[in-house]
Protein backbone atom coordinates (compact mmCIF):
# COMPACT_ATOMS: atom_id res chain seq x y z
CA UNK A 1 0.00 0.00 0.00
CA UNK A 2 0.99 3.66 -0.90
CA UNK A 3 1.07 6.83 1.04
CA UNK A 4 -2.22 8.24 1.29
CA UNK A 5 -1.22 12.04 1.36
CA UNK A 6 0.47 13.66 -0.86
CA UNK A 7 4.55 15.06 -0.59
CA UNK A 8 5.44 18.36 0.74
CA UNK A 9 8.13 20.40 -0.45
CA UNK A 10 9.85 23.76 1.18
CA UNK A 11 11.34 25.64 -1.84
CA UNK A 12 13.93 28.57 -0.95
CA UNK A 13 13.58 31.49 -3.26
CA UNK A 14 17.14 33.04 -3.86
CA UNK A 15 19.18 31.12 -6.05
CA UNK A 16 16.22 28.63 -6.39
CA UNK A 17 13.10 30.63 -8.06
CA UNK A 18 14.45 33.98 -8.22
CA UNK A 19 18.18 35.11 -8.96
CA UNK A 20 20.55 36.21 -6.54
CA UNK A 21 23.87 36.23 -5.82
CA UNK A 22 24.31 36.40 -10.42
CA UNK A 23 22.16 38.94 -10.16
CA UNK A 24 24.20 40.54 -7.41
CA UNK A 25 27.45 40.09 -9.31
CA UNK A 26 25.74 41.65 -12.53
CA UNK A 27 25.30 44.72 -9.95
CA UNK A 28 28.33 44.90 -8.74
CA UNK A 29 29.74 44.60 -12.61
CA UNK A 30 27.86 47.70 -13.56
CA UNK A 31 28.55 49.95 -10.33
CA UNK A 32 31.90 49.66 -10.12
CA UNK A 33 33.18 48.20 -13.98
CA UNK A 34 35.58 45.54 -12.90
CA UNK A 35 38.14 44.74 -14.97
CA UNK A 36 38.07 41.54 -15.52
CA UNK A 37 34.10 41.19 -15.27
CA UNK A 38 33.37 39.79 -11.60
CA UNK A 39 32.48 35.89 -12.04
CA UNK A 40 29.88 34.10 -10.02
CA UNK A 41 32.65 31.40 -9.92
CA UNK A 42 35.09 33.91 -7.62
CA UNK A 43 32.30 33.12 -4.91
CA UNK A 44 33.24 29.66 -3.35
CA UNK A 45 31.55 29.42 0.01
CA UNK A 46 28.60 31.92 1.28
CA UNK A 47 29.73 34.71 3.47
CA UNK A 48 32.49 37.70 2.46
CA UNK A 49 35.89 36.34 1.70
CA UNK A 50 37.93 39.21 1.51
CA UNK A 51 38.00 39.63 -2.06
CA UNK A 52 36.21 41.81 -4.44
CA UNK A 53 33.58 39.77 -4.48
CA UNK A 54 32.38 40.99 -1.13
CA UNK A 55 30.93 44.17 -3.27
CA UNK A 56 27.54 42.07 -3.61
CA UNK A 57 26.51 42.29 -0.30
CA UNK A 58 25.95 46.04 -0.54
CA UNK A 59 22.94 45.34 -2.60
CA UNK A 60 21.23 42.82 -0.28
CA UNK A 61 20.61 45.61 2.00
CA UNK A 62 18.96 47.93 -0.89
CA UNK A 63 15.14 47.33 -1.03
CA UNK A 64 14.98 47.97 -4.84
CA UNK A 65 17.61 44.96 -5.08
CA UNK A 66 14.38 42.64 -4.15
CA UNK A 67 12.15 44.56 -5.67
CA UNK A 68 14.04 43.67 -9.22
CA UNK A 69 14.81 40.29 -8.53
CA UNK A 70 14.59 38.69 -12.12
CA UNK A 71 12.69 35.02 -11.51
CA UNK A 72 15.03 32.16 -13.02
CA UNK A 73 14.31 31.05 -16.25
CA UNK A 74 12.10 27.90 -16.35
CA UNK A 75 11.38 28.49 -12.31
CA UNK A 76 7.47 29.54 -13.01
CA UNK A 77 7.15 26.22 -15.29
CA UNK A 78 8.74 24.28 -12.57
CA UNK A 79 6.77 25.23 -10.03
CA UNK A 80 3.75 24.37 -11.89
CA UNK A 81 4.58 21.10 -12.52
CA UNK A 82 5.72 20.98 -8.88
CA UNK A 83 2.38 21.81 -7.60
CA UNK A 84 0.81 18.46 -9.36
CA UNK A 85 3.47 16.15 -7.62
CA UNK A 86 3.60 17.51 -3.77
CA UNK A 87 2.31 20.12 -1.50
CA UNK A 88 4.51 23.37 -2.22
CA UNK A 89 5.62 25.70 -0.12
CA UNK A 90 7.84 28.64 0.73
CA UNK A 91 10.98 28.21 2.96
CA UNK A 92 13.13 31.92 2.47
CA UNK A 93 15.33 33.82 4.79
CA UNK A 94 15.43 37.89 3.68
CA UNK A 95 15.39 40.35 6.50
CA UNK A 96 12.24 41.80 8.18
CA UNK A 97 12.29 44.77 6.70
CA UNK A 98 12.08 43.64 3.22
CA UNK A 99 9.57 40.90 4.04
CA UNK A 100 6.73 42.46 2.58
CA UNK A 101 9.00 43.46 -1.12
CA UNK A 102 9.29 39.42 -1.28
CA UNK A 103 5.77 38.12 -0.27
CA UNK A 104 4.12 40.23 -2.96
CA UNK A 105 6.82 39.30 -5.42
CA UNK A 106 6.15 35.37 -4.53
CA UNK A 107 2.30 35.86 -4.52
CA UNK A 108 2.76 37.74 -8.25
CA UNK A 109 4.90 35.52 -9.71
CA UNK A 110 4.10 32.38 -8.41
CA UNK A 111 -0.12 32.00 -8.31
CA UNK A 112 0.23 28.22 -7.63
CA UNK A 113 1.93 28.87 -4.05
CA UNK A 114 -0.81 29.67 -1.80
CA UNK A 115 0.08 33.08 0.84
CA UNK A 116 -0.89 30.63 4.29
CA UNK A 117 2.45 28.54 2.38
CA UNK A 118 5.08 30.91 2.33
CA UNK A 119 7.17 31.12 5.58
CA UNK A 120 10.48 33.40 6.14
CA UNK A 121 13.32 32.77 8.89
CA UNK A 122 16.78 31.46 8.69
CA UNK A 123 15.60 28.43 10.79
CA UNK A 124 14.27 26.46 8.25
CA UNK A 125 14.98 23.43 10.16
CA UNK A 126 11.77 24.29 11.92
CA UNK A 127 9.57 23.60 9.10
CA UNK A 128 8.17 20.09 8.79
CA UNK A 129 8.08 19.16 4.99
CA UNK A 130 9.30 16.04 3.22
CA UNK A 131 11.69 17.71 0.36
CA UNK A 132 13.55 20.86 0.87
CA UNK A 133 15.20 22.55 -1.92
CA UNK A 134 17.52 25.06 -1.08
CA UNK A 135 21.04 26.47 -2.32
CA UNK A 136 22.48 26.72 1.11
CA UNK A 137 24.78 23.85 2.61
CA UNK A 138 23.82 24.94 5.69
CA UNK A 139 20.01 24.56 5.58
CA UNK A 140 20.81 21.68 3.63
CA UNK A 141 22.44 20.01 6.79
CA UNK A 142 20.27 21.04 9.33
CA UNK A 143 17.29 20.65 8.11
CA UNK A 144 14.75 17.76 9.51
CA UNK A 145 12.90 17.12 6.16
CA UNK A 146 13.28 13.43 5.02
CA UNK A 147 15.02 15.06 1.84
CA UNK A 148 16.53 17.99 1.72
CA UNK A 149 17.89 18.20 -1.53
CA UNK A 150 20.49 20.84 -2.52
CA UNK A 151 21.04 23.17 -5.97
CA UNK A 152 24.45 23.08 -6.88
CA UNK A 153 26.04 26.51 -7.14
CA UNK A 154 30.26 27.41 -6.83
CA UNK A 155 29.38 28.49 -3.08
CA UNK A 156 28.25 25.00 -2.32
CA UNK A 157 31.13 22.66 -3.72
CA UNK A 158 32.41 21.44 -0.83
CA UNK A 159 28.81 19.35 0.41
CA UNK A 160 29.04 16.10 0.24
CA UNK A 161 27.32 12.79 -0.10
CA UNK A 162 24.01 15.35 0.40
CA UNK A 163 21.01 14.42 -2.38
CA UNK A 164 22.27 17.06 -5.24
CA UNK A 165 20.65 18.27 -8.51
CA UNK A 166 21.77 20.85 -10.92
CA UNK A 167 19.03 21.15 -12.75
CA UNK A 168 14.71 21.75 -12.31
CA UNK A 169 14.59 18.57 -14.93
CA UNK A 170 17.19 16.53 -12.09
CA UNK A 171 14.72 18.04 -8.94
CA UNK A 172 11.30 16.70 -10.28
CA UNK A 173 13.06 13.50 -11.50
CA UNK A 174 14.48 13.02 -8.02
CA UNK A 175 10.91 13.76 -6.44
CA UNK A 176 9.30 11.23 -8.81
CA UNK A 177 11.36 8.71 -7.95
CA UNK A 178 11.44 9.61 -3.95
CA UNK A 179 6.95 9.35 -4.41
CA UNK A 180 7.91 5.59 -6.36
CA UNK A 181 10.06 4.46 -3.28
CA UNK A 182 6.88 4.61 -0.75
CA UNK A 183 5.33 1.88 -2.60
CA UNK A 184 6.35 -1.53 -1.42
CA UNK A 185 6.47 -3.73 -4.37
CA UNK A 186 9.62 -3.96 -6.86
CA UNK A 187 9.33 -4.28 -10.20
CA UNK A 188 11.23 -6.88 -11.11
CA UNK A 189 14.50 -6.12 -14.11
CA UNK A 190 13.99 -6.74 -17.48
CA UNK A 191 16.47 -6.11 -19.97
CA UNK A 192 15.28 -6.54 -22.96
CA UNK A 193 16.44 -3.07 -24.70
CA UNK A 194 19.60 -1.45 -24.44
CA UNK A 195 19.85 -0.22 -20.74
CA UNK A 196 21.65 1.68 -18.25
CA UNK A 197 22.85 0.11 -15.16
CA UNK A 198 24.27 2.25 -12.31
CA UNK A 199 25.97 1.04 -8.63
CA UNK A 200 25.77 3.80 -5.68
CA UNK A 201 26.73 3.46 -2.72
CA UNK A 202 29.58 5.50 -0.52
CA UNK A 203 33.67 5.34 -0.98
CA UNK A 204 34.97 2.44 0.26
CA UNK A 205 31.32 0.27 -0.55
CA UNK A 206 33.72 -1.77 -3.58
CA UNK A 207 31.37 -0.60 -5.96
CA UNK A 208 33.96 -0.48 -8.81
CA UNK A 209 35.84 -3.05 -8.31
CA UNK A 210 31.91 -5.20 -8.23
CA UNK A 211 31.36 -3.54 -11.42
CA UNK A 212 34.84 -4.61 -12.86
CA UNK A 213 34.31 -8.01 -11.91
CA UNK A 214 30.47 -8.10 -13.16
CA UNK A 215 32.27 -6.86 -16.45
CA UNK A 216 34.69 -9.82 -16.45
CA UNK A 217 31.66 -12.28 -16.77
CA UNK A 218 30.06 -11.03 -19.64
CA UNK A 219 30.32 -8.93 -22.46
CA UNK A 220 26.69 -7.85 -22.93
CA UNK A 221 27.85 -4.84 -20.98
CA UNK A 222 30.09 -1.82 -21.44
CA UNK A 223 31.99 0.27 -19.04
CA UNK A 224 31.16 3.89 -18.87
CA UNK A 225 34.40 5.91 -18.15
CA UNK A 226 33.14 9.42 -16.75
CA UNK A 227 35.73 12.44 -15.93
CA UNK A 228 37.08 13.92 -12.52
CA UNK A 229 39.19 16.27 -11.14
CA UNK A 230 40.64 14.46 -8.66
CA UNK A 231 44.65 14.30 -8.69
CA UNK A 232 45.52 10.77 -10.10
CA UNK A 233 48.47 10.95 -8.13
CA UNK A 234 46.71 11.35 -4.86
CA UNK A 235 44.68 8.36 -4.93
CA UNK A 236 45.02 4.77 -6.26
CA UNK A 237 44.52 4.96 -9.92
CA UNK A 238 40.84 4.13 -11.07
CA UNK A 239 40.36 3.21 -14.65
CA UNK A 240 36.75 4.14 -13.72
CA UNK A 241 37.77 7.36 -14.57
CA UNK A 242 39.49 10.36 -17.05
CA UNK A 243 41.47 12.94 -14.99
CA UNK A 244 41.14 16.14 -15.80
CA UNK A 245 42.36 19.43 -14.38
CA UNK A 246 39.62 21.93 -13.04
CA UNK A 247 39.40 24.48 -15.94
CA UNK A 248 38.84 21.36 -18.44
CA UNK A 249 36.28 20.15 -16.16
CA UNK A 250 34.75 23.82 -16.27
CA UNK A 251 34.39 23.89 -19.47
CA UNK A 252 32.90 20.76 -20.37
CA UNK A 253 30.25 21.77 -18.02
CA UNK A 254 29.60 25.15 -19.32
CA UNK A 255 29.69 23.59 -22.71
CA UNK A 256 27.16 21.21 -22.13
CA UNK A 257 29.13 18.50 -22.83
CA UNK A 258 28.65 16.89 -19.61
CA UNK A 259 24.74 15.82 -18.73
CA UNK A 260 25.43 15.46 -15.28
CA UNK A 261 27.92 16.51 -12.50
CA UNK A 262 28.10 16.56 -9.17
CA UNK A 263 31.29 17.22 -6.15
CA UNK A 264 32.15 14.41 -4.21
CA UNK A 265 35.01 15.16 -1.28
CA UNK A 266 35.87 17.83 -3.05
CA UNK A 267 36.25 17.16 -6.23
CA UNK A 268 34.60 17.01 -9.63
CA UNK A 269 32.66 14.11 -11.20
CA UNK A 270 30.86 14.23 -14.53
CA UNK A 271 29.80 12.35 -17.55
CA UNK A 272 29.42 12.71 -21.30
CA UNK A 273 25.63 12.14 -23.14
CA UNK A 274 27.44 11.25 -25.91
CA UNK A 275 29.97 8.43 -24.49
CA UNK A 276 26.45 6.88 -23.04
CA UNK A 277 24.71 7.06 -26.19
CA UNK A 278 27.86 5.56 -27.95
CA UNK A 279 27.80 2.69 -25.88
CA UNK A 280 23.86 2.16 -26.24
CA UNK A 281 23.93 2.40 -29.86
CA UNK A 282 26.43 -0.65 -29.86
CA UNK A 283 23.46 -2.78 -28.59
CA UNK A 284 25.44 -3.40 -25.44
CA UNK A 285 24.14 -2.25 -21.97
CA UNK A 286 25.98 0.30 -19.74
CA UNK A 287 27.41 -0.60 -16.53
CA UNK A 288 28.76 2.52 -14.55
CA UNK A 289 29.60 3.25 -11.13
CA UNK A 290 27.78 7.06 -9.31
CA UNK A 291 26.75 8.85 -6.16
CA UNK A 292 23.00 9.12 -6.19
CA UNK A 293 23.04 12.61 -7.78
CA UNK A 294 24.72 11.39 -10.83
CA UNK A 295 22.40 8.25 -10.81
CA UNK A 296 19.33 10.48 -11.06
CA UNK A 297 21.34 12.63 -13.95
CA UNK A 298 21.13 9.63 -15.88
CA UNK A 299 17.59 8.97 -15.00
CA UNK A 300 16.77 12.26 -16.37
CA UNK A 301 18.33 12.17 -19.56
CA UNK A 302 17.58 8.69 -20.40
CA UNK A 303 15.39 5.52 -20.35
CA UNK A 304 15.66 2.06 -18.79
CA UNK A 305 18.26 3.22 -15.93
CA UNK A 306 18.14 0.81 -12.79
CA UNK A 307 20.18 2.00 -9.50
CA UNK A 308 21.29 -0.33 -7.49
CA UNK A 309 22.88 0.36 -3.83
CA UNK A 310 25.81 -1.19 -2.68
CA UNK A 311 25.95 -1.43 1.42
CA UNK A 312 28.30 -2.65 3.16
CA UNK A 313 29.04 -2.72 6.83
CA UNK A 314 30.08 0.43 8.44
CA UNK A 315 33.65 -0.79 9.41
CA UNK A 316 34.96 -2.08 6.16
CA UNK A 317 33.40 1.35 4.34
CA UNK A 318 36.30 2.85 7.11
CA UNK A 319 38.90 0.42 6.43
CA UNK A 320 39.05 0.67 3.07
CA UNK A 321 38.65 4.92 3.34
CA UNK A 322 41.65 4.77 6.19
CA UNK A 323 44.14 2.34 3.47
CA UNK A 324 43.11 4.92 0.47
CA UNK A 325 46.40 7.05 -0.98
CA UNK A 326 44.85 10.23 -0.30
CA UNK A 327 44.96 13.11 2.50
CA UNK A 328 43.53 13.35 5.56
CA UNK A 329 40.76 15.83 4.33
CA UNK A 330 40.09 14.01 1.52
CA UNK A 331 39.54 10.90 4.10
CA UNK A 332 37.07 13.32 6.01
CA UNK A 333 35.27 14.25 3.80
CA UNK A 334 34.25 10.66 2.88
CA UNK A 335 33.78 9.50 6.15
CA UNK A 336 31.61 12.25 6.98
CA UNK A 337 29.62 11.41 3.50
CA UNK A 338 28.79 8.08 4.77
CA UNK A 339 25.68 8.13 7.39
CA UNK A 340 23.83 10.57 4.30
CA UNK A 341 24.53 8.74 1.47
CA UNK A 342 22.89 5.37 3.51
CA UNK A 343 20.41 7.48 3.75
CA UNK A 344 19.61 7.37 -0.01
CA UNK A 345 19.56 3.79 0.00
CA UNK A 346 15.93 3.39 -0.35
CA UNK A 347 15.32 5.56 -3.52
CA UNK A 348 17.67 2.72 -5.60
CA UNK A 349 15.69 0.21 -7.33
CA UNK A 350 17.48 -2.58 -5.50
CA UNK A 351 19.74 -2.96 -2.42
CA UNK A 352 22.56 -5.44 -2.49
CA UNK A 353 24.12 -5.26 1.50
CA UNK A 354 27.35 -7.70 1.63
CA UNK A 355 30.57 -8.88 3.70
CA UNK A 356 32.49 -10.31 0.77
CA UNK A 357 32.62 -9.79 -2.86
CA UNK A 358 31.67 -13.42 -3.63
CA UNK A 359 28.49 -12.66 -2.05
CA UNK A 360 27.78 -9.67 -3.64
CA UNK A 361 28.91 -10.54 -6.95
CA UNK A 362 26.58 -13.69 -6.82
CA UNK A 363 23.93 -11.44 -6.20
CA UNK A 364 24.01 -8.95 -8.55
CA UNK A 365 24.66 -11.89 -11.18
CA UNK A 366 21.01 -12.74 -9.73
CA UNK A 367 19.35 -9.55 -10.23
CA UNK A 368 20.91 -9.00 -13.80
CA UNK A 369 20.36 -12.15 -14.92
CA UNK A 370 24.15 -12.70 -15.83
Amino acid sequence: MGRKFRLSTALDIDDVLMECTSYAVQCANEKYKFDPPLSIYEIKQWGKQGTRSDAIFEFFKDPEFYRTQPVMKGAKEFVKKLSTMTEVFVSTAIPPEFMGIRAERIMQEFPEIPADHIYMGARKDKIGVDILFDDGMHNVLRSTAQYPILLRWPWNQAATGVLAVNTYDEFLKLVEVISESYSVHQHPLTLKEPSIVVLVGPSGSGKSTIASRLLEKTDKYEKLTSYTTNDPTAVELNTWYNYVSVEQFIAMKESGDMFQSTMYAGHGYGSKKQDVEKILASGKHVMTTMDICGAMSLKTNFKNVTTIYIKRDKKLLLNSILRKNSSIEDKINRIVAIEAENQTAQICDYIVEFDNYDQAIKELCDILKI
